[in-house]
């Protein structure tokens, strides 16, 4: 058996020689060199305003349109974040840095909500966030794994067990927004792990759709920095998304984006902001093909609507109920938490989102502000806005994550 081996042996090193001396015979192929920039000054600032506990005195500095009431229903609720109201009224909190979900009741009406109606029912679960129900189950998107719970009559939930995992590391961005999509499918945004960068992780900075057993799933759209709140248009059927630029890019770019989010469409972050614009400030060795910034963003889809850079949208509810005057019925409110990385500092508020009769957003305006202000020279807040929803009753809820508040907006005078 030994001479068939010695005679493999030489054969494969005579292949061998024969195709290294191929390869040292044949002309290399260059490497393109990527299209020169010229060179970009940003002037950064880092500006986190004061941060102040919510004392029931400082409710009178927020401003709402006229008609319009802002009452606090509940406080002490720490790390408030996102929010998903039941059809009985329950309302389900996710805490990200606690790692847990509290379901909330007004069980007797009165429009608050005190220790004895509020109750932990999952826990140990990091950086939870994004909630969906489907089918008397509740989904829940946490740093890598996405995990479901069984609901049970008194809202209280099962064990957290596994649905989908193997998702993209937190980074800097470990917020993940979820909802189950009108073609029974779940969608989950999994945001960078950096500012400006790409990564070899394909699933980083996307939106993903994944398959209603979570066995498999798809890139959905890419470019998506970190877009946490997004849902579909109750009329159209359109998905709209808000995303949160770069930092350190200077007091106004890039801006807050407003998109539609279609299928396989890539939407340009790193290299590209709002209507296609390159930013000049991200290096563009790490485009593909090795072509100009400005050639790549062509092939980029831009924002519909842009929002005042570094404002933070982090999540996003459609108006559907009947409660508020007609023209917000089907349009946007977005909760934008706030800067720390501008000059005058930006978001610190709840908008809205105005749509035509057409259906197609229009303008992005403040609807509850006020929680961010200037003192003797001092910027001051006390308020980082986060999860917003529609409540039971048409109101509209909406918490603060830095001192534990759930407020509630209702509409109370004028002609509907």
């Amino acid at each position: 058996m030994k001479p068939p081996r010695c005679l493999l042996s030489l054969g494969l090193s005579g292949a061998l020689a024969l195709g290294w001396a191929a390869a040292q015979g044949a002309a290399p192929t260059p490497r393109p060199i990527t299209p020169p920039e010229p060179p970009a000054t940003a002037t950064v600032t880092r500006n986190e305003p004061v941060a102040l506990e919510f004392t029931p005195d400082k409710l009178s500095r927020l401003k709402v349109p006229a008609g319009f009431q802002l009452k606090v229903m509940a406080t002490g609720l720490g790390n408030a974040r996102s929010l998903l109201v039941m059809p009985d009224g329950g309302i389900y909190l996710s805490r990200m840095k606690d790692g847990d979900i509290w379901y909330l009741k007004d069980a007797n009406g009165d429009g608050q909500i005190v220790a004895a109606e509020r109750r932990q029912v999952a826990r140990n679960v990091s950086s939870a966030h994004g909630m969906s129900v489907r089918e008397g189950k509740l989904y829940l998107a946490a740093e890598k794994t996405i995990w479901v719970m069984d609901i049970a009559k008194d809202g209280s939930l099962n064990v957290p067990r596994v649905f989908a995992d193997g998702f993209p590391d937190a980074g800097q961005h470990g917020a993940r927004g979820m909802h189950w999509g009108p073609d029974g499918y779940l969608y989950a945004a999994f945001g960078s792990t950096n500012n400006d960068s790409r990564t070899p992780n394909p699933e980083e900075a996307t939106l993903l759709r994944i398959s209603p057993d979570g066995k498999s799933r798809e890139i959905y759209a890419s470019g998506l920095r970190h877009t946490i709140g997004f849902n579909w248009h109750p009329i159209t059927g359109a998905l709209y998304g808000f995303d949160q630029g770069s930092d350190w890019h200077g007091d106004n770019i890039p801006p807050e984006e407003l998109n539609v989010i279609e299928r396989g469409k890539n939407y340009g972050w790193p290299f590209c902001f709002g209507d296609e614009n390159p930013d000049p400030y991200v290096n563009a060795s790490g485009i593909p093909g090795k072509i100009t910034k400005a050639e790549y963003c062509t092939g980029t889809q831009g924002s519909l609507l842009n929002y005042t850079a570094h404002a933070a949208a982090i999540d996003m509810t459609f108006y559907t109920a009947a409660q508020f005057p007609a023209e917000y019925k089907n349009s946007v409110f977005v909760a934008y938490r706030g800067s720390w990385n501008r000059s005058e500092p930006s978001g610190y508020q709840i908008a809205h989102v105005s749509f035509d009769a057409n259906n197609r957003p229009t303008a992005i305006t403040p609807f509850v502000s006020g929680f961010v202000y200037q003192d003797a020279g001092t910027w001051k807040q006390f308020g980082r806005v986060a999860g917003v929803a529609q409540y039971t009753d048409g109101s509209l809820i909406f918490t603060d994550d830095q001192s534990g508040v759930l407020y509630r907006v209702l509409y109370t005078g004028g002609q509907k």
